[in-house]
Formats: structure tokens, sequence, C-alpha cells
């Protein structure tokens, strides 16, 4: 996910999850890293999480559906906006700063946009209640999930994966 700053207003419980964990001291930084030393995606490490609420957990097979279900949109909108927004932080010495930082600033909205229509789509998914199994509680569910996620796109370095599942372990989400 993005900065929050510019969210875009969904009723989705998933999308206000997202937003209020992602804005848990120390999540952020440790998403990031997920994101880019395992290609996790950060949007279907919360669904799994925000699954993981109701206690609900989702095994190798399920997380393999939901990857190639919403890994199209990903790869076409999601990432390709990510990176055009990282790489405007250097602009071209052609570009005023100021004018290529305003224009950044539109494309971190459009950015957050693509993620939160990414994550209607997987808040779509949870409606079929086909999705997950039963666990003694909500970091169990966090635990076999995650698991099961680095089962479909191999393991997470250890230290951002143990910050988020510490923050889940105490977070208490939105009312």
């Amino acid at each position: 996910m993005s900065d929050t700053a510019q969210t875009p207003v969904s009723k989705s419980p998933f999308w206000r999850f997202s937003v209020k964990f992602y804005a848990v001291p120390g999540v952020a930084p440790a998403c990031i890293e997920l994101q880019d030393q395992a290609k996790v995606d950060v949007n279907v490490l919360f669904f799994l999480l925000w699954n993981a609420t109701a206690k609900r957990a989702l095994n190798a097979a399920e997380v393999g559906e939901v990857e190639q279900s919403i890994g199209a949109w990903r790869d076409m909108t999601v990432v390709p906006i990510r990176n055009l927004r990282r790489a405007l932080k250097s602009p071209p010495p052609v570009m005023a700063a100021d004018a290529a930082e305003g224009f950044r600033t539109r494309i971190k909205a459009v950015e957050l946009e693509a993620e939160r229509l990414q994550q209607e789509a997987l808040y779509a998914m949870t409606q079929t209640g086909r999705l997950g199994q039963p666990a003694a509680s909500a970091l169990e569910a966090a635990r076999i999930s995650v698991s099961a996620y680095q089962g479909v796109i191999g393991p997470f370095p250890p230290g951002p994966l143990d910050a988020v599942l510490s923050a889940f372990a105490t977070f208490e989400g939105p009312a």
C-alpha cells in the first residue's frame, strides 16, 4: 500500500482494515521490505490477515487461486504505476523539481486507487464463502495463511515478516 494521506473512500471492511493496519508503527516499512525483497503483494498479505481476523485460514491452493486471479491486475496496473512513482523521486534535470513532485503526488493517488480496486476484487472473492477454513485463533489463522503464501511465492525475509505478524498479534481492527 502507499501513503494513506490521500486514501480513497471505500465501504469495504477489508479496505478499512488495510488502511488502519498499514498505519500501525513498523508495518509500512516491513511491508515495503517484503514487497521489495520477496515480491510479496501487500494487498494479498493484508487479505490473508483480514481473513485471519475472522479466524479463517487459507491453504496453499486457495492462496494460489487468489494470487492467480489478482496477478494480472497487479502486474498490469499496480506495479507499473508504483515503479513510475518511485522513479519520479529523482526526475530528469529537464523537469523542475516542484512540477515533478506535483505530478508524482497525482501518480501516488492513482496508485492508491489501483490498490483499492485490487482490494475490492479480493473482497468480492470472500462473498462466495468458500475461501478459508476455521482456525483456533486469529493469530493461528494468520500464521497458516502466511505460510501458505510463502509456499506459493517463496520464502519471506524473517525480520519484516516477524514485524508484521507481531503487529497483527496486538492489532485491534476497525470498529
